[in-house]
């Protein structure tokens, strides 16, 4: 990923005529005080709206992506997924009220629009098909992740866009890494209960009787994996949003009193 204050952003191998724009906010170069400090994207964290505001237009400017083009939904850790369009630009993009609800990831055909989702330690999730002009997010925390939401945004686009497995590119985000990530057993049932205990174990290390240390970020890439992608086909950012302090938000290090980053996915038509 390629750094500068703001952003981090991902530069996949594409052709001229697939102008893509993704990538993962930093905590940094905003105006937001205090526990938001400073590039604080999140509406619906105590942070003043007018701040929330300022920051998405500072790093519109950078992006040269409007926010009157942006689309954000209200995320609830599940696995919804909303194939939206032009005609919802503009749905979360400056306030939280208009944002799409209930809504765990998205995906649109149509160019010139930016996707957007929010985080503070889970897993981001970027889809982009350059042959099917193709793009969507997703926002993975361990819910999601059990309940497949990355799976899922593959077959939406397998079987209702007729998208060949082939042509399929993800790149998963800045998150929480496993030694970073400590959770008790009702966890880990709920992950055997889905994946098996290989998989439970492929992706745990256990510290005492009830505590795990998760890899959520390897959890997800192998769940991709399974669903037939290619290592060669999936990106991984390696940063840690927790032990990362100069670049991220965390609500676990920072105990829920924290902003919140923003990943990003569009292609614009020139």
């Amino acid at each position: 990923m390629q750094k500068n204050e703001q952003l981090l952003l991902i530069e996949p191998h594409t052709q001229s005529d697939f102008h893509l724009i993704a990538g993962f906010t930093t905590k940094n170069g905003g105006v937001s005080p205090e526990h938001f400090h400073s590039l604080n994207m999140g509406f619906h964290v105590p942070d003043k709206e007018e701040n929330v505001i300022n920051n998405r237009e500072i790093v519109a400017e950078k992006l040269d992506f409007p926010t009157e083009f942006w689309i954000g939904s209200k995320q609830v850790h599940e696995a919804k997924i909303e194939k939206v369009t032009k005609e919802d630009c503009s749905k979360g993009a400056l306030s939280f009220d208009s944002a799409l609800k209930d809504t765990d990831g998205l995906y649109t055909a149509d160019a010139d629009v930016l996707l957007t989702s929010l985080y503070a330690d889970c897993v981001p999730l970027y889809f982009w098909s350059e042959k099917n002009q193709l793009v969507g997010l997703a926002h993975a925390g361990w819910k999601g992740t059990v309940l497949g939401i990355g799976e899922k945004m593959i077959q939406h686009w397998v079987g209702d866009e007729e998208v060949p497995l082939a042509d399929i590119r993800v790149a998963i985000g800045p998150c929480i890494s496993q030694a970073a990530y400590e959770v008790d057993s009702s966890v880990i049932e709920k992950i055997t209960e889905q994946f098996g205990k290989k998989r439970m174990e492929e992706v745990t290390i256990q510290t005492d009787k009830e505590h795990y240390q998760l890899d959520l970020r390897l959890l997800n890439y192998l769940n991709l994996i399974d669903k037939g992608l290619k290592k060669e086909q999936i990106l991984v950012s390696s940063y840690c949003t927790l032990n990362d302090e100069a670049l991220f938000f965390s609500h676990r290090r920072d105990k829920g009193k924290t902003g919140r980053l923003m990943s990003f996915i569009g292609r614009k038509s020139k």
